[in-house]
């Protein structure tokens, strides 16, 4: 395995981009069989890599055994150990996996330093399964006993992060209808991005020792991070009060949808002035972000408010990243940009109002109850939302409501 804390600075996965390249010819008949891929890595736009992802399709080959072998090298492995000569499964692989059908095979990995890292191959890996692949196909790696596949150690340690399992001395496969491949990845993801969010070396890694005393990258709400934040506040606002005005008084049943039906159950039956008081909850937030990086929630609607926030912020990012770079446009990019995780640890005092969406813990929120007075737990009863944690705390009372 490789030496990963000396390089990892360098070697930041925010900075890579995969181009999937493959030549189809129109009426060759073993395109149907078979596809091979040349995936590109790159950094900055420069090719730092390659690997080579070949797609066998049990269904569009009159024998997949015979087509994939025709390709030799490590497809050839493959299919000598997952298909008999006839093209259909051996028996061992149709004990392996689930459901046996197609297959990845991923191999020929080019990787030099400072890339060659197994977590970022993993990540390489994940997206071109991702891209190449259904619930019915088996991922199939190289072990490091194959010799003459290139990668082959970087991509056995890949894999295994991946959730493969052992198959041979030489094939490492993933089952793609289960559940744990899926999680696996997302770890690598989960990972991959908070090293980029640490511009390549690790958080808890003595690279990072001196970062928290840069005058560059000052606390968790960097102005790129309030720039997202604030947009996901202001539409959060939008709907609340559109909501407010469309509902009054109504009561909401269990599995309603809208802003509203998002909150716990115990407030669903709060009326059209509960209803506007959470609204201006994002006004104030909102208000308290204009100019500034930082923010205190001072009431349990508030804190409600500002958790809502912060995953409509974390969508924003995923799903709108178009939006997301107009709102942060001309903004100085710094380490701790968009560090979601990081704003739900800090920004609060407890998450004491989430365990409000916990039906087990129905009857927390009376202030009477066991629970409640054992955990020092207040202000979670829905009439108390707006009331402040302190009297300090207490915000304008002539401030009034938006669409007043």
């Amino acid at each position: 395995m490789n030496d990963t804390s000396s390089t990892a600075a360098k070697a930041d996965p925010a900075k890579l981009s995969l181009d999937f390249h493959h030549d189809h010819r129109l009426v060759d008949p073993s395109e149907q069989g078979v596809q091979t891929w040349t995936v590109h890595i790159t950094a900055d736009s420069e090719t730092v890599g390659s690997l080579r992802a070949t797609r066998g399709m049990y269904w569009q080959s009159e024998n997949l055994s015979a087509r994939m072998a025709d390709e030799q090298d490590f497809p050839a492995v493959v299919s000598g150990q997952l298909l008999k000569p006839d093209g259909t499964f051996s028996d061992k692989f149709e004990d392996f996996v689930d459901m046996p059908g197609s297959v990845l095979v991923i191999d020929q990995l080019e990787l030099p330093a400072p890339w060659d890292d197994p977590l970022i191959v993993a990540g390489v890996a994940s997206s071109v399964i991702d891209r190449l692949t259904d619930n019915y196909f088996a991922v199939v790696f190289p072990r490091t006993a194959v010799t003459s596949c290139p990668g082959a150690a970087l991509l056995e340690e890949a894999a295994a992060m991946l959730s493969a399992d052992p198959f041979s001395d030489e094939l490492l496969i993933i089952d793609n209808t289960l559940a744990a491949p899926e999680q696996a990845a997302h770890r690598v993801r989960e990972n991959l991005r908070l090293r980029a969010r640490y511009g390549g070396a690790e958080p808890w890694n003595e690279d990072v020792g001196d970062w928290e005393d840069d005058e560059d990258d000052d606390g968790i709400l960097t102005p790129r991070t309030v720039a997202v934040l604030r947009l996901a506040l202001n539409e959060l606002s939008n709907e609340a009060w559109q909501e407010a005005a469309a509902l009054g008084d109504e009561p909401l049943q269990r599995g309603a949808g809208g802003l509203f039906g998002k909150l716990p159950p115990v407030t669903f039956r709060q009326g059209s002035a509960w209803r506007r008081e959470m609204a201006r909850s994002f006004d104030d937030l909102l208000d308290d972000l204009n100019g500034k990086t930082e923010v205190e929630p001072r009431c349990t609607g508030e804190e409600m408010a500002l958790h809502l926030g912060i995953a409509r912020a974390r969508a924003l990012e995923r799903n709108r990243p178009r939006l997301v770079r107009e709102a942060a446009a001309g903004l100085p990019e710094q380490r701790r940009d968009f560090d979601w995780s990081a704003c739900s640890d800090v920004l609060f005092q407890d998450h004491d109002v989430l365990m409000l969406f916990d039906a087990a813990l129905d009857g927390i929120e009376d202030s009477s109850s066991d629970v409640n007075q054992a955990l020092g737990m207040v202000n979670l009863a829905p009439l108390d939302w707006f009331t402040p944690f302190s009297p300090g705390l207490a915000r304008d009372a002539a401030r009034g409501f938006r669409d007043a």
